[in-house]
């Protein structure tokens, strides 16, 4: 058992593209759904033409669509809408995140796709949230960041913001949405009912900042920038120190909880100043932060003079919380990573053996396996035969086909 059958027997038609819809899709298709991906027969998923290789689809793409099936059907052709909407007709679940008012002129907006199926859980992502002045406006991930509030908190104290590294926006929002679809089916598996979910790129990103809510609310000041440290509050040492060897990502992270006073009283041991250990001038959060400046001096004349693995293993040996700064060139080619399923290799048919992070939950001790992105239209005749038996060659040969 290993997660692949969580979500067996669940259909997903799924009409996304680019990352926050497929993020959401890929998720379920991970836990066992049966994802089928509608793609223009032209072009695809625009994510697949991101950079590609000179024969083959992006590697962007391969990321956000692992194990799903893709059909290739041209939504503004008769035919085709016919067979979609066939299709969902008998789909547990439908996805999509297209431009504002786009999935209700190519005729399968919500309305539509529920009265064909009143049981599906309908599902939409978009940039802004129905009555939102702006809910008409395009958004990607960076749109998201800048009016959800993840940027407002991010950069140095006194710097101008920044878009965090991670796509919040994006990956993040398909998350929410992915776990509310779970609720749903969760919810439709009981009584029967269908649901319409909604989500808006800039609200999800409030559940990404809920400590600045806290200090806005406890302070009643918008909070500030904190570069490497946190909104919630300042606490000396917290933050990236660098490390041995000069590189851009040779630093560790040390943090001293406020909960938990033992933290300093250990690092001072660690770094060789535990006669500072009763001094009042640093024996709280509050007078450390007095003395900031002094107090990362100290933390950093230790930790260069050794690596950040070594600098992690000692400090984290003596019951200090510390991580070094990974990059992803490094977590990809650890093997500890492979090792527990954490990265996958799949056996793509262009790409070859490409290896990407599967999904992070452990399902009676390993993640469900990862299986290839699919090439446009793979499946078209298999998913048409199995879900619409001889309907879709019947409707074919009408046409031509």
């Amino acid at each position: 058992m290993n997660g692949e059958d969580c979500l067996a027997g669940v259909r997903v038609l799924d009409l996304t593209q680019f990352e926050a819809g497929p993020s959401c899709t890929e998720a379920l298709a991970w836990l066992g759904a049966e994802v089928v991906k509608v793609e223009n027969p032209k072009s695809g998923d625009p994510g697949r033409a991101l950079s590609p290789p000179p024969q083959g689809d992006a590697h962007y793409f391969l990321q956000y669509n692992a194990n799903k099936k893709s059909i290739a059907l041209d939504l503004k052709s008769p035919r085709d809408l016919a067979l979609a909407k066939a299709l969902a007709a008998r789909a547990d679940v439908f996805v999509e995140n297209f431009a504002p008012g786009a999935i209700e002129r190519l005729g399968l907006g919500p309305e539509t796709v529920r009265a064909l199926n009143p049981a599906i859980i309908y599902a939409q992502v978009k940039g802004f949230g129905a009555g939102s002045p702006y809910e008409r406006n395009l958004a990607f991930d960076m749109i998201a960041q800048a009016c959800g509030g993840t940027m407002s908190i991010t950069g140095e104290v006194e710097g101008p913001p920044l878009k965090p590294g991670p796509t919040l926006g994006d990956t993040g929002t398909g998350m929410l949405l992915a776990i509310s679809i779970l609720a749903a089916l969760y919810r439709r598996a009981r009584t029967g009912q269908g649901e319409h979910l909604e989500v808006a790129m800039q609200d999800a990103m409030f559940q990404y900042i809920r400590g600045a809510f806290a200090t806005l609310t406890r302070t009643g000041s918008t909070p500030r920038r904190a570069g490497a440290g946190s909104v919630l509050a300042l606490n000396p040492p917290m933050g990236t120190y660098p490390c041995k060897g000069g590189g851009a990502n040779d630093y560790v992270y040390v943090y001293t909880s406020r909960a938990n006073p033992e933290h300093w009283r250990r690092l001072l041991g660690v770094i060789g100043r535990e006669d500072l250990a009763d001094d009042p001038r640093y024996a709280t959060p509050a007078a450390r932060a007095e003395r900031a400046a002094e107090v990362d001096g100290m933390v950093a004349a230790w930790t260069r003079v050794h690596d950040k693995h070594e600098a992690m293993r000692i400090l984290g040996a003596a019951g200090i919380p510390a991580g070094a700064v990974l990059d992803p060139a490094e977590l990809l080619n650890d093997p500890t990573f492979a090792e527990r399923g954490i990265v996958q290799t799949m056996a793509h048919p262009t790409a070859g053996a490409y290896k990407m992070p599967a999904w992070p939950v452990r399902f009676s001790g390993r993640p469900p396996p990862v299986h290839p992105a699919p090439l446009l239209g793979e499946h078209t005749e298999t998913v048409l035969a199995e879900w619409l038996g001889t309907m879709s060659a019947d409707m074919r040969t009408r046409v031509g086909d």
